[in-house]
């Protein structure tokens, strides 16, 4: 029997949670709160729906992961400025102190996935992950559209 893709993508994905949590504990973020940091890292000031679109993560669950960033300190919410309804996530200045460790883990984790790859392996690696992203997603695209009729 071949081998299953969502195994081993399972097996990736403990072993990244793994690894944040352990390289995040002592500046107390946790594996889900990272990546919305990393966001506002690219792009301050995002809505709480660009956040959730980015992520592909449900309301409820960033809702979670803002506030607790509020709480500790590494982001702000406000209302923008056009559209009252929509929250605008900042960070802070003490979230700002965290891009370089974050930054530092990253390129510490691509090194540890890429490791005796070509460049050529590594672009076809991130081509075919792309793709199955692409294909789960018109396929809840679907599954919508077929839930809206």
């Amino acid at each position: 029997m071949k081998e299953n893709p969502g195994r081993l993508i399972s097996i990736l994905y403990r072993k990244s949670q793994m690894f944040w949590c352990q390289l995040l504990k002592e500046y107390e973020v946790s594996a889900a709160e990272y990546p919305v940091l990393m966001i506002l890292y690219r792009q301050d000031g995002r809505t709480q729906e660009n956040v959730v679109s980015e992520l592909a993560i449900d309301k409820s669950a960033i809702t979670r992961v803002v506030k607790s960033l509020e709480e500790k300190g590494f982001i702000e919410r406000k209302k923008d400025e056009v559209d009252k309804r929509c929250n605008r996530i900042y960070l802070t200045e003490k979230g700002h102190l965290l891009k370089k460790p974050i930054e530092k883990g990253i390129m510490e984790w691509n090194g540890i996935l890429q490791k005796d790859m070509s460049n050529e392996e590594s672009d076809e690696v991130m081509r075919l992950l792309n793709q199955m992203v692409d294909n789960i997603q018109e396929q809840s695209e679907k599954k919508e559209k077929r839930k809206d009729q």
